[in-house]
This record gives C-alpha cells, sequence and structure tokens, in this order.
C-alpha cells in the first residue's frame, strides 16, 4: 500500500502536471522507494548517473567542496523535487554530493526511463526547463547578495527556503528550521552570525521559531530587509 501511495504521489508532482497518465506511468513502472536517516549521503560527486530522483518528503542538501576543502553547500531541496537529472542528461559522473538532511523518503527511477520520458513527452522537457531556469535564478540571486549585509543574506536564505518548501498558512509562511550549520553554508555566513541574525529578526517580528518550524508571518516585510 505504501509503494502505490508513493508511486501516486510522485506522479502527480510538479514536474509531471500536464503530462499524458500512459507517459508517466511508464516512466514510474521500475520505480524503487527508500527511507533514509539524516545526514545520510545518498549521491557521491564522480558517482555515475544510474538514476534521477524525487523527493516523496523530507530535504536535501547538493553540496561540493572548494579548493581549501570547506563543504559548500549549492541548494536544499525537498518534497517534490528532484534531483540528478543532470548526470542522467549528459551522462558524465556526478558533480556534487547529495546528502539527507532530516529523516527522507525517496523514490528512484532508472536514468533510460527519464531520458525516454523526456524524448517522447515534450511538455516533460518543459517542466525540466522550467526546473533548470529556477535553480539558475536561485544561485544567480544568491551569487548576486554575496557582498550585501548579514541580515540581506540570511532574510534571503530564508525566502528562497520558503520559495522551494514553505508550507502557505492562513497567516503566514512556515518552513522546517533547519540546522544553523546548513543556514551558514547556504548563505556564506558563520554559525554564530546566522544565529546573531535570526534573533534579530525575531525580534523584529519577521519570524517565529520553535523546534521544527520558522514561521514567516509577512514575505514581502522579510524581502525589504534585504539591501
Amino acid at each position: 500500500m505504501e509503494d502505490r501511495n508513493n508511486h501516486r504521489w510522485i506522479s502527480s508532482s510538479p514536474f509531471f502536471q500536464g503530462l499524458p497518465e500512459s507517459g508517466v506511468q511508464k516512466a514510474l513502472t521500475h520505480l524503487v522507494t527508500r527511507t533514509h536517516p539524516a545526514n545520510q549521503v545518498i549521491l557521491l560527486e564522480n558517482d555515475w548517473g544510474g538514476s534521477v530522483y524525487f523527493i516523496i518528503d523530507g530535504w536535501v542538501k547538493i553540496r561540493t567542496y572548494n579548493l581549501e576543502g570547506k563543504e559548500v553547500t549549492l541548494n536544499i531541496i525537498g518534497k517534490g523535487e528532484l534531483f540528478g537529472e543532470m548526470a542522467a542528461l549528459d551522462q558524465v559522473p556526478r558533480s556534487t554530493d547529495v546528502v539527507t538532511l532530516i529523516p527522507t523518503v525517496i523514490g528512484s527511477v532508472p536514468s533510460q526511463d527519464f531520458l525516454t520520458l523526456l524524448n517522447t513527452e515534450p511538455m516533460a522537457g518543459l517542466r525540466l526547463s522550467q526546473l533548470m531556469a529556477k535553480r539558475l535564478r536561485q544561485v544567480n540571486r544568491r551569487l548576486r547578495l554575496r557582498e550585501s549585509d548579514s541580515q540581506s543574506r540570511v532574510a534571503d536564505t530564508l525566502l528562497f527556503l520558503a520559495e522551494g518548501q514553505g508550507k502557505h498558512i492562513q497567516s503566514g509562511t512556515e518552513i522546517s528550521n533547519l540546522p544553523h550549520r546548513e543556514l551558514s553554508s547556504l548563505s556564506g555566513l558563520t554559525r554564530e552570525t546566522v544565529t546573531r541574525v535570526l534573533t534579530r529578526l525575531e525580534n523584529k517580528g519577521l519570524i517565529m521559531r520553535n523546534h521544527d518550524k520558522v514561521f514567516i508571518p509577512d514575505l514581502s516585510a522579510l524581502e525589504k530587509m534585504i539591501v
């Protein structure tokens, strides 16, 4: 029953919206789902791209390392998103690691099944192009903010997470309260600086935090903190 539910959930995810049911079902014929604990490496840099992965629940980070060996978080993605598509497309080893942040359920399909879908369903290619364009815009925005002050960078990181995985509720937007080390890596700031800025934003009423969640009452008010 759980496998059928996962199959149904993936087929209704944003990437598959508008695609013919027959094509979606064919692409998911060999779907395999697994539950992974937090901090588990799913993919390693230089692995070959044998599968494409869909996040059914949870969060993962896409990371690499700079010349000094310091970890750099390139992206954090969650429920409804996919990864591993680039290695499947150009058939070269993967260029980044993927690591779970919390217990995460992931479905994988063989790369060849994914490529067959792209070759037979034009809408699938459009969906993939839209995904890549969105991620490129996000990276460009974060690069532009690298010279901004710490408040701008933390606010932008929270908005980035809200855009990708925010849950819209009646009085605002809710995101997972990720460890400060992940927010630090994503924003390019020290953990201590991130902690101070989050406290400042909370004191201003721009965010509210508990153990599991960060609540943003007004996204536009938080965006005004970016200079």
